[in-house]
Parts: C-alpha cells; sequence; structure tokens
C-alpha cells in the first residue's frame, strides 16, 4: 500500500541523517537530497547512517570492513531480497576486486527536469517504486498496489534492450540532469548505466520510445494511487 517515507521513519530522524549526507542536492531540503541519493546505491555511506547499529544481517555483510566474499554473492544473488540492498552487494563485490555477472538489472531511474525542479521516478525489479515530485514532495510504493508493482517490473522488462546497449559509467554519478535534457540511469550488477538526450531524442529511438511509455504508464499510476489510496 502507498506509504509516505516521512510518516513511516519520521521526518525529525531524515532530517538527523540528512545533515551529514553526501551527494548532489538537486532540491531545497537535505532530507529529500538524501532519499534522491540514495536512490542510486552508489554511496554505502547514506544506507550505513540509515542504519546505524544494525546488527543483523544483511547489514554485517554490507557494512563490514573486510567482507568474505561469498557472503556478498549470496545477498547479491538472493532474488528474495530488495533490489537496493542487492544493488550494493554487487557495488561491495566490485569494491573488492571480485568478477560479477554484468547486465543484471535491479532499478531504472528516470530525471526529467521540469520548471519548478526535478521530477525522479525510480523503479526496482522487486516492485517497489519511489517517486520525488519536483516540489520535493516524496512517495513510496512497498508491496503494492498491485498496478503499480506490475508497472515497475515491466518498466524492468522494457529497459533490458537498453542495458544492452550501454556501459557502466565511469568515475562519480553525475550531477542531475538540466534544461531540456533528461536521463535514464540503469542500475546493473556491473555499475550505472546512463542513457539521455531531450525528450524528442529519447523518443526518436524505438527501445527509448518504449521505455518512456512505461515509465509514463507507472507514474500515472503512481499519482492516482497516491491521489486515491485504497
Amino acid at each position: 500500500m502507498f506509504t509516505n517515507l516521512l510518516a513511516r521513519i519520521g521526518l525529525g530522524a531524515v532530517r538527523g541523517l540528512a545533515q551529514s549526507a553526501t551527494g548532489h542536492a538537486p532540491y531545497a531540503e537535505a532530507h529529500v537530497n538524501f532519499l534522491y541519493n540514495s536512490l542510486f546505491c552508489d554511496s554505502l555511506a547514506l544506507f550505513r547512517r540509515q542504519n546505524i547499529g544494525a546488527d543483523e544481517e544483511p547489514w554485517l555483510t554490507l557494512f563490514a570492513a573486510h567482507p568474505a566474499e561469498a557472503a556478498l554473492r549470496r545477498i547479491a544473488d538472493g532474488w528474495s531480497d530488495e533490489s537496493r540492498v542487492r544493488a550494493l552487494a554487487f557495488r561491495r563485490l566490485r569494491d573488492i576486486g571480485a568478477a560479477v555477472a554484468p547486465k543484471i538489472l535491479l532499478g531504472v531511474i528516470v530525471e526529467v527536469p521540469l520548471q519548478c525542479g526535478l521530477d525522479v521516478l525510480a523503479a526496482y525489479s522487486d516492485g517497489r517504486v519511489r517517486y520525488i515530485n519536483q516540489t520535493g514532495r516524496i512517495s513510496i510504493f512497498e508491496g503494492g498496489p498491485a498496478v503499480v508493482e506490475t508497472l515497475a517490473r515491466e518498466l524492468i522488462v522494457a529497459a533490458l534492450p537498453l542495458v544492452q546497449r550501454t556501459a557502466p559509467s565511469d568515475g562519480a554519478r553525475l550531477p542531475p540532469p538540466r534544461a531540456a535534457c533528461m536521463r535514464i540511469t540503469f542500475l546493473v550488477s556491473d555499475g550505472l548505466h546512463s542513457y539521455e538526450g531531450s525528450f524528442e531524442q529519447l523518443r526518436a529511438d524505438a527501445l527509448g520510445a518504449a521505455l518512456l511509455g512505461k515509465a509514463t504508464q507507472l507514474l500515472d499510476a503512481v499519482v492516482d494511487s497516491a491521489l486515491h489510496p485504497r
């Protein structure tokens, strides 16, 4: 069911975490930027701050100074685990120099600069969805509704052909797109892949058009479910 993140963990808690958050800052409020940066799963530090004192798996392995490769692989390959947790495990495997299977798609993040700010829609292979409106309002979907979860998984499927023709980005993640350029970031086992251009350019590409069409359907479902929770 649709849940507002701030209602779940408390505005004060999120703001406290945001005080020391690092990353890009496309929004006016620090706690929104904290959540924005965590979508990409490229900073273990953000999740460590969110799980201070965690004394259970998978956090014990993920936060270990010298994690066992076998333990990381169990998390990365655990299809029942949350996609973002699996992405962190793949990240740690890459950090310790271990080989990872390429092209395993775990999430799709669509960023669209609008007149009043940045719209961001993130869908993960486990059906979870996060949406940050251009105003900075945050919505999170965990375990439903069914239409949102189904469309999230369909968006992942629509993105697979594009992932096959892209490669992991080198260096740090780029700042959010500006003006008429929109960006789609793929959260993949071998790193972050990206695909960007104007709306017209992406629509002119058959694969890009298919992905944008599915992302639009998902966004419509997200907005409808937020306005009319069941």
